[in-house]
């Protein structure tokens, strides 16, 4: 099988996911809930299709070296890092979210949520910068 799909695929779930995330926040600022009940939804089904792609990826690949040298090695790496701290972290994190929810906890969603939100985005989005450095540039 060509591996070569799953990067550009990778970063594509990750976009999705990143905006998915941004509706659904969009959408409880308006009050509309099944909105942003259905977009979070979505972008827990996305984020979950990244990572099975992902681990497929990389029991079959192996790991992807940084190519580049210079200034822009300790920045690929200060982002790699704390791409790969958040993402191990924001799992729970947003399990518990959806949980809150799903037992209409609705006070204490909330309050996670505002956790889960910012840790969440920053995963999706550095998760595309990533790839962009890694394939790209």
């Amino acid at each position: 099988m060509d591996l070569s799909l799953f990067p550009p695929l990778n970063a594509g779930l990750n976009a999705t996911s990143a905006l998915l995330i941004i509706l659904g926040f969009v959408l409880i600022k308006q009050g509309a809930w099944t909105g942003h009940a259905l977009c979070m939804c979505l972008a827990l089904l996305v984020s979950g299709l990244f990572l099975a792609s992902y681990l497929y990826y990389h029991a079959h690949h192996g790991a992807t070296f940084f190519p580049h040298h210079g200034w822009i090695r300790p920045v690929y790496f200060t982002i790699l890092i704390s791409h790969t701290v958040l993402a191990a972290a924001v799992v729970p994190l947003v399990l518990v979210t959806l949980s809150r929810a799903l037992r209409s906890r609705f006070e204490k969603h909330v309050q996670i949520a505002k956790i889960t939100f910012p840790v969440w985005l920053y995963v999706s989005v550095t998760g595309v910068v990533i790839y962009w450095m890694l394939y790209r540039m």
